[in-house]
């Protein structure tokens, strides 16, 4: 069974740092596209950042040069350095992971509230 845990989350002040964790088990983890997300109610969820297999990375534009995505094939495990945070970066941040074998294999994590206050 695929598990996706997400941890880092939290309150912080405009201009303050966090790093958001999502440790995965059940999967082959070298092998998936790694993605994380977010969503603020009433709004569709929006891609912030994407690492693939090889670790090309691509970024919204709303968090370029902000944001910075990197995963650890060792430790099963992605991460998100989010730096000189906005309030509009509130929402709720979800991980997700991905590969094709025959079909697209998708997981998703439970998702973790960032706040920013301004």
């Amino acid at each position: 069974q695929v598990q996706l845990e997400e941890s880092g989350g939290g309150l912080v002040q405009a201009g303050g740092s966090l790093r958001l964790s999502c440790a995965a088990s059940g999967i082959i983890f070298r092998i998936t596209r790694a993605g994380w997300y977010r969503q603020v109610p009433g709004k569709q969820r929006e891609l912030v950042a994407a690492i693939t297999t090889g670790g090309v990375t691509n970024y919204a534009d709303s968090v370029k040069g902000r944001f910075t995505i990197s995963r650890d094939n060792a430790k099963n495990t992605v991460y998100l350095q989010m730096n000189i945070l906005k309030p509009e970066d509130t929402a709720v941040y979800y991980c997700k992971l991905d590969y094709a074998s025959g079909k697209l294999y998708e997981y998703w994590g439970q998702g973790t509230q960032v706040t920013v206050s301004s």
